[in-house]
This record gives C-alpha cells, structure tokens and sequence, in this order.
C-alpha cells in the first residue's frame, strides 16, 4: 500500500476472502475434534456391549402379575466377590403389606438386602422368593416394576422435572403427576418455579437441593406405584425440616404396600410392625418398637 503496489479495495477483499477460506477451516477443524471424541465414546460403547452381564436370566423367565408382596429370604449366603461373608444362612420373611424396618451397625448387611432383592447381585447360595416364586426365575424387568427403591441419594436425569418424575410411569397423564407431586410434597415448590413441570434440573439435579430431588424421587415411586417398597436411609443426609416433609410423604407412600426401611435414625421408624436387629451373626432381635426397649438389649442401647 505504501508503495502503490496494492490498493486499499484489493486489500480489503484479501481480507474478506480470508475470512471466507478461514472459516470453513475452523468449522472443519471442530468437526474433526468432533468427530475424534465420537469415536471415543463410540469404542467405551462398543467395549461396554462386549461385557458379558453378571446378572442372566432363565431362558424361559416367569412375568409376575398380580402380586401380593411377601418376601422370604432363606438360608441366604452372600459376599461381594471374594470378600468376607455378608450374610450367612440369612433368614427373614416379610408378610404381604407388612412395614418392617432393619437397623444395625454399619457392614451387617442392611442394605445388602436391598440390592438382593431387586436382584442386583445374585446370591452365592439359598434362594430368595416373591409371593413364592423364585426372583432367579423372574425377568428382571417384571421383578424390577414390581419394587420401588428410594436411595439416600436420588439419581436424577438432565432434564426438565416433569421428566424426572415420569420415568416412574412414562405414558403418565398430567393430572397423575400432580397427585403424584402433591402427595411427595413437592408440588408447591415446582408450581413456584417460572416454567412449572418444564423446569430443567441440570445433570444429576445439580440446580435442586438435596430434599427436592428426594422428593422428585419419591413422587417417582408415586407414579410407578409398586407392590413392594425399599427405603435405604431415604432421609439420612436431610435438615430436620426437610426430614419432616419426606417423613409424611413415605407415610402415605407405605399404605398397602410391602415396605422395607433401612435406617440409621431409629426416630424415623419407631412406627413399623416389626423391627429387624442385625448383628455380624444375622437377626439378633426383632419386635414392635414397644418391646424391643423393653428386651433392652442390642435395639435398646442403639435408640438410647
């Protein structure tokens, strides 16, 4: 420019067409990256499906159907791979409609049992049974509709909360996520956000404190409405107020159905039918809540 060799217009249009080449470039640049993390996340994928599943079915499993929901462990024996027996020659029965709650130290077993009984280890011996039946015989996806786990940690998906809560039942109406909503006590708070039900909770939840997504998590189960119902230490992380709120939701969440609570706070289940003690040995003692104290053994000394 400055010796005349090149003027100002045919700069200017050096410059666009660079801009014109240079931009096809970033975007095939990005692609590449692009397409380089696909391929990733391809092979983990494809490394996953090449996984034999430790958990198999019968090759003519049973449908379960209408369910009363007694469950019977006999002579379970059970250890995570090669590690100390968790349970040996477990024995337990639980009526159809009965509301029991396991207590015990940490590394009895307790929630042991919750993982056994959806069948998400297989048991090393003994057997476990639904209304009778043996859950190794049932398919999986019939054993698994029929029970409703609430965790200590609620697993929610990124999406909106409407979403999250009809995975439960996915052809759910709107009027059944309300009732649903209502009775886990959450739907004051979601009828409060601007978008209501399309609220996105981010990954995990991660824009829900630990009592909302609980209660997301409850009103799930709500929707799902199984026959039998675990609760793992469903309020052990929560302030006393949200505790309150999640309390009077598994109050109802309970009603007619097979309830099983595993529970470190022994406030939260002084109202079971029956309340099994767990040792290193197994069931130490089991009664009402009443005559436990008055045994005043294991129970007695861990609620005092």
């Amino acid at each position: 420019i400055l010796h005349g060799e090149v003027t100002d217009g045919i700069l200017i249009s050096f410059l666009l067409y660079s801009y014109r080449f240079m931009e096809p470039i970033r975007k095939m640049m990005i692609l590449v990256q692009s397409y380089q993390k696909g391929m990733a996340g391809y092979r983990r994928f494809q490394e996953m499906m090449l996984i034999t599943p430790q958990i198999r079915e019968n090759e003519n499993p049973m449908t379960l159907k209408e369910i009363k929901g007694e469950i019977e462990l006999k002579d379970v024996v059970f250890s995570y791979k090669e590690s100390t027996l968790i349970l040996n020659n477990f024995n337990l029965k639980i009526n159809p409609g009965e509301n029991i709650a396991i207590v015990g130290p940490s590394g009895v077993g307790k929630s042991t049992i919750s993982n056994l009984i959806p069948r998400f280890y297989d048991i090393d011996s003994g057997s476990i049974t639904i209304d009778g039946l043996d859950i190794s015989k049932i398919k999986l996806t019939s054993l698994r509709e029929n029970i409703g786990i609430v965790p200590q940690e609620a697993f929610l998906f990124g999406g909106t909360i409407g979403e999250n809560i009809k995975y439960g039942k996915l052809n759910a109406t709107e009027e059944e996520l309300i009732n649903a909503s209502k009775n886990a006590n959450i739907y004051k708070f979601i009828n409060s956000l601007p978008n209501g039900f399309d609220t996105f909770v981010g990954e995990r939840g991660v824009k829900l404190s630990g009592g909302q997504k609980q209660r997301i998590s409850i009103a799930r189960i709500f929707l799902k409405n199984p026959k039998i119902l675990i609760l793992d230490e469903a309020t052990a992380s929560l302030d006393n107020i949200t505790e309150k709120l999640i309390q009077d939701a598994l109050m109802i969440l309970s009603k007619n159905r097979t309830t099983i609570t595993i529970a470190h706070r022994l406030s939260t289940i002084i109202n079971s039918d029956r309340i099994i003690v767990m040792d290193k040995n197994g069931v130490s003692e089991t009664g009402t809540h009443e005559e436990l104290l008055k045994l005043n053994g294991s129970y007695a000394k861990l609620y005092l």
